[in-house]
């Protein structure tokens, strides 16, 4: 009510709008005016009362506002719209596991996931992780993971499968005296390896002791030898059946160098016979094939950690003389690096030698008689007193329980000397046992002959052989293939060597 006693029309008064309007909804005519109308009016004032509790000035009155939506100025909207700059990430410290077969790996519990582009940011910086990470590679891996964004674990496992196996020998220099580069397919990136090449005269042989310390069995048939043997047919011509050097490399990654007879003269035959053009460097066909021997064995002195010397008789005072020529016409070892004169002249001196292994093949019983053995020693050690090879101190019979009476220091100057009887079947070595009725004990063992089983001595020397001490060839440590690179560097520095060319105008 205003001060001049009418009403307001805009103020609204809920507890008495809301009984008129109810009183106006009611029936007309008789209007009950009793208890439970009553009743029902104090309920309604009570629900009035309740909500003019609720005001300030204690009328009671609601009075209606205009809503105010709240909202930001445009400079904060403008703010809040750009994404505030991520704080920076913690370099992530990955732990690398084993993954199972078919399974990825999944991080542990609790464990948070770092982003990728937080390890492409750590792999950016060059910093290592705490294992080492190991990645296969195999040729044509690239173009199938960049086209499809996964690699073939198929193609991915064939760096894990064992090496190729070679079951023959190959070239690794023809009977022209050139390289062959055949030999790399089968070679690896790894160092242990030991190279043992063989040298000898015609017929004595070499090929048939190589196979036996490579990968052949002296029970395997001959034809299946790794290097190949004389047939019937060349034995009866007196031919020669390696030419060139040939090249085996065992699962034990042992490299075998087979080759050609030393001063053969069935080479010798082959240039007279043939006519065959000889370099315009030599005159003469022994001269050529004098130093395609002196080539090859001065090849063999810087490349190789062993060379086994074959020789079927004791002794041809000519062989030694030729191993003496080679290793003074053996090329030096090269530098490490390009270096300055002053740095690389405390290096001069300083040459690699190879083992000498001196085999004395198809001996017989009386070779193997301890006072033989011990002049056999006493004139080898006399011919290679002034030889920087290894000859002595590498290898011993006495050591291997062959002569299990004699003392270790019954050689006085041991050489590297082994003894291999003459190969025979098992089927000579048997005895017939039909009728054994009668026949003493002592009859159905072998007979004593002396020495061991030629199938104990072989075995014995390729343990030996096996366990020798593998010395750098080089200044570095090499691989296998680096091998193969420095072998064929070492092979045409042979062939331009000004020191055998003049030793070639000398013997012609």
């Amino acid at each position: 009510m205003s001060d001049s006693g009418h009403s307001q029309p805009n103020v609204f008064i809920p507890g008495r709008n809301r009984r008129r309007r109810w009183m106006d909804q009611g029936p007309a005519g008789n209007l009950n005016l009793s208890e439970p109308g009553r009743e029902k009016d104090s309920v309604l004032r009570d629900r009035d009362q309740e909500r003019w509790e609720g005001n300030d000035e204690g009328c009671g009155y609601t009075i209606q506002k205009t809503p105010i939506i709240l909202a930001k100025p445009a400079s904060d909207r403008a703010k809040a719209a750009t994404p505030a700059a991520p704080a920076p990430i913690e370099k992530p410290i990955v732990l690398m596991k084993a993954r199972e077969e078919g399974k990825p790996t999944a991080p542990a519990e609790g464990a948070a996931v770092p982003p990728a582009a937080a390890v492409a940011k750590v792999e950016k910086e060059g910093q290592r992780p705490t294992q080492p990470v190991y990645q296969i590679q195999n040729r044509g891996m690239g173009a199938a993971a960049s086209a499809g964004g996964s690699v073939d674990p198929v193609v991915g496992q064939a760096k894990l499968l064992p090496p190729q196996k070679m079951k023959h020998s190959i070239k690794l220099v023809d009977e022209y005296m050139n390289w062959c580069d055949s030999a790399i397919e089968f070679l690896l990136d790894q160092t242990d390896v030991l190279v043992v090449g063989v040298l000898g005269l015609q017929g004595t042989g070499k090929s048939t002791l190589m196979s036996l310390l490579s990968a052949n069995s002296p029970d395997d048939d001959q034809r299946s030898y790794v290097f190949r043997m004389q047939s019937q047919e060349v034995r009866e011509r007196a031919g020669n059946q390696t030419s060139g050097i040939d090249f085996f490399i065992s699962q034990e990654r042992i490299i075998f160098l087979d080759t050609q007879p030393i001063l053969s003269p069935a080479i010798l035959d082959h240039l007279i016979n043939n006519d065959r053009k000889l370099p315009p460097e030599y005159n003469l066909p022994h001269t050529y094939v004098e130093m395609q021997s002196l080539q090859i064995a001065a090849f063999l002195f810087t490349v190789c950690h062993v060379v086994i010397v074959v020789q079927d008789w004791f002794t041809d005072f000519n062989l030694y003389r030729f191993l003496q020529t080679a290793e003074m016409l053996k090329p030096s070892t090269p530098s490490p690096s390009h270096e300055s004169s002053g740095s690389s002249g405390s290096d001069e001196g300083i040459e690699y030698y190879p083992h000498i292994v001196f085999v004395q093949n198809k001996s017989k019983r009386e070779d193997f008689c301890p006072r033989t053995l011990k002049q056999m020693h006493t004139v080898m050690d006399k011919l290679m007193l002034h030889s920087h090879l290894r000859y002595k101190g590498t290898l011993s019979m006495l050591d291997c329980n062959i002569f299990p009476g004699l003392p270790y220091d019954f050689v006085e100057s041991e050489v590297n000397l082994f003894l291999i009887p003459t190969m025979e079947s098992d089927a000579d070595e048997t005895i017939s046992r039909a009728g054994t009725s009668g026949i003493p004990l002592f009859s159905l063992l072998p007979a004593y002959k002396g020495h061991p089983s030629f199938h104990s001595l072989v075995s014995r020397l390729r343990s030996q052989i096996m366990s020798m001490s593998r010395p750098q060839l080089s200044h570095t440590i090499l691989t296998e293939k680096n091998w193969f690179h420095y072998a064929a560097r070492i092979w045409d520095g042979v062939k331009k060597s000004s020191a055998l060319s003049e030793y070639s105008r000398l013997l012609g």
